[in-house]
C-alpha cells in the first residue's frame, strides 16, 4: 500500500533517509534532523513531499521523497524525486514501482510533464529496475552542485 505521509511519520523517514545514506556509503553526510524534515514535508510552506510504502502489516518498508521543478521549455511543473528507497528485506516486493506509480499518476492528474530523478552510476540493480520502467538516462547533462565554503564564498561575492 503507498500512502502520502503524515507528520506521524517524520521519526521513519528520517530513519529510512539514513538507511538510503547507509547503502549509498554516505550516512556521515547526513545532517537533516526530524524536525527539518517536518518543517520542509508540513510546515506553513512545504518544500517538499514524501509517500510512504507499507507492507501487508502496516509497517514502512520504503519511502519516496520529491519536491516540484519546473520546466522552462514546457511551461509547466514536473516531479523531482530526490530519494526512492524501500528495505532491503522489502526489495522485489513491488513496492518500488508502486511508489514510482503513485507519483507518475500524480504527474499525469496534475498535468506535469515530467518525473525525474538521479541514480548513482555504480548501482546497476536500481538503472536495471528504472529501464525496465521505460526510464532513460539524460546521458548529456551532467549535475554540478555548490555547497559548503564554495557555496559560502559565491553568496560573498554576491
Amino acid at each position: 500500500m503507498i500512502r502520502t505521509a503524515t507528520p506521524a511519520d517524520v521519526p521513519v523517514i528520517h530513519a529510512l533517509i539514513r538507511e538510503l545514506a547507509e547503502y549509498e556509503k554516505a550516512l556521515d553526510e547526513v545532517r537533516a534532523t526530524p524536525r527539518q524534515l517536518a518543517e520542509a514535508l508540513f510546515g506553513e510552506h512545504p518544500a517538499a513531499f514524501a509517500h510512504i510504502a507499507q507492507d501487508e502489516d502496516g509497517e514502512a518498508v520504503g519511502f519516496a521523497l520529491w519536491f516540484l521543478n519546473f520546466s522552462t521549455w514546457r511551461g509547466v511543473h514536473g516531479i523531482y524525486l530526490e530519494d526512492l528507497y524501500v528495505r532491503p528485506e522489502a526489495r522485489g516486493g513491488g513496492y518500488g514501482r508502486a511508489l514510482l506509480t503513485e507519483l507518475a499518476r500524480v504527474c499525469v492528474e496534475r498535468g506535469y510533464e515530467r518525473l525525474e530523478w538521479s541514480v548513482l552510476n555504480w548501482n546497476r540493480p536500481a538503472i536495471g529496475f528504472y529501464e525496465a520502467l521505460g526510464a532513460r538516462p539524460q546521458d548529456e547533462w551532467t549535475v554540478y552542485r555548490l555547497t559548503d565554503q564554495p557555496l559560502k564564498a559565491l553568496a560573498a561575492g554576491a
